[in-house]
């Protein structure tokens, strides 16, 4: 009877888990599903690669601006009345990019989209810290990164395939769809995790103390930035990826998604290796060494795109290395940061996505800005960030600043 009960208990927790991944899934489901199709979008509206990578920008921007929304709001009202409205509007927004006919229109319902889809992101980090205890918050990220990292792996393969099989059109049509179904099981399956006493009032000043709070915290920010430094230019490949495979190295449509899948493989891996981890060992120093293997993958990247020696493969294996480090950054970067914050999850949470999505909007519009006719632009960016976020890892982490929840 206590098996059959505490079996049950584990597949409840791992069906809240797989509904939480999902959530947080929905950004890269957004981005990745639609990039074989990027170069096509240039000529169907006869815009520039700048013009077509703006609908990335516009919707990094609406994912960074989105989540400090949604934060005051889920410490008030609770985390599933924001989720329906958040995925509601993914819905009707994804079927607006699909009908739209301009770039500009696009680019617009695209930021539209980002605003639904980051409520998610936001509201089960904040479910993560409401029904977790902090000694295991490792193991619970690095949980939700095997759901989060299998998207990369499908999205552009389900996307390339899309594309040939039905037009650009049915991709924003099939995550109208995905968003229906995450709905229908948020609605039925995922509790509702915040507790009474820890509801805040949505006042001014309390949103403004609670943020003040979050800003004096050196640890907080520290962990953040450096997870949004990494992140960015992890989002520097992604937008620049279709150009510089398909375009310049002249990649198969199909077979990106392969290459693409195979790098999120990369993260999917070491993620759960992370989540595997002694307990013994710090999250801040499993956090440094991986900041060092990106700095390092940067600059191989930047030499290889400067000297243009070793064809495809010189390029593909410094961002295979440092997209997978990417697994052990995010993990141990929001548990570093949410640990420290329960009682304002939801504000800590949003914080922390508007924090790494910023950097990454800015790390895209600087690619908007530079032609794409080499590797060169791409390994630039990877590079500078792979540096900032190690060297704002050195300066704002380390064993006496790490703390366990306040």
């Amino acid at each position: 009877m206590i098996a059959a009960q505490a079996q049950r208990t584990r597949l409840r927790q791992l069906e809240i888990l797989v509904l939480m991944g999902t959530l947080q899934a929905f950004a890269p489901l957004s981005i990745d599903m639609y990039l074989p199709s990027l170069p096509l979008l240039e000529r169907v509206y006869g815009a520039t690669t700048a013009q077509v990578q703006f609908t990335l920008a516009t919707f990094f921007v609406g994912y960074a601006l989105g989540q400090s929304l949604y934060g005051p709001i889920t410490d008030r009202y609770g985390r599933k009345p924001p989720l329906y409205f958040s995925l509601l509007l993914f819905v009707l927004s994804s079927i607006a990019c699909a009908t739209t006919q301009s770039i500009g229109a696009l680019a617009f319902f695209r930021l539209l989209q980002a605003i639904g889809a980051c409520g998610g992101a936001v509201i089960s980090r904040a479910m993560v810290r409401d029904l977790f205890p902090p000694d295991q918050m490792r193991r619970v990220f690095s949980m939700l990164m095997l759901v989060v990292g299998v998207s990369p792996v499908a999205a552009p393969l389900i996307g390339g395939y899309i594309l040939i099989w039905s037009g650009w059109k049915a991709i924003f049509f099939t995550q109208a769809a995905l968003g229906l179904a995450c709905l229908l099981g948020v609605h039925l399956r995922l509790p509702e995790s915040l507790s009474p006493d820890d509801v805040r009032p949505l006042h001014a000043s309390h949103i403004l103390s609670s943020y003040q709070r979050l800003f004096r915290d050196r640890t907080f920010l520290g962990a953040s930035f450096v997870s949004g430094f990494s992140s960015a230019g992890m989002f520097a490949y992604i937008a620049s990826a279709p150009f510089v495979f398909i375009n310049i190295y002249k990649v198969p449509t199909q077979c990106f998604g392969w290459l693409f899948g195979a790098i999120a493989a990369g993260v999917i891996t070491a993620s759960q290796v992370n989540g595997r981890m002694l307990h013994g060992i710090p999250l801040w120093r499993v956090l440094r060494t991986a900041n060092l293997v990106q700095l390092a993958a940067g600059l191989l990247l930047l030499a290889a795109a400067l000297t243009g020696k070793g064809g495809l493969a010189a390029i593909f294996i410094p961002v295979f290395i440092y997209v997978s480090s990417a697994g052990f950054v995010f993990p141990n970067g929001a548990a570093i940061a949410m640990m420290r914050h329960g009682r304002i999850a939801g504000m800590a949470s949003a914080l922390l996505g508007t924090n790494q999505f910023t950097l990454a909007a800015i790390a895209t519009i600087v690619l908007g800005t530079m032609e794409i006719t080499t590797a060169l632009p791409m390994a630039i960016v990877i590079a500078g960030c792979g540096a900032a976020a190690t060297l704002l890892n050195f300066l704002t982490l380390g064993s006496k600043l790490e703390k366990m929840p306040v």
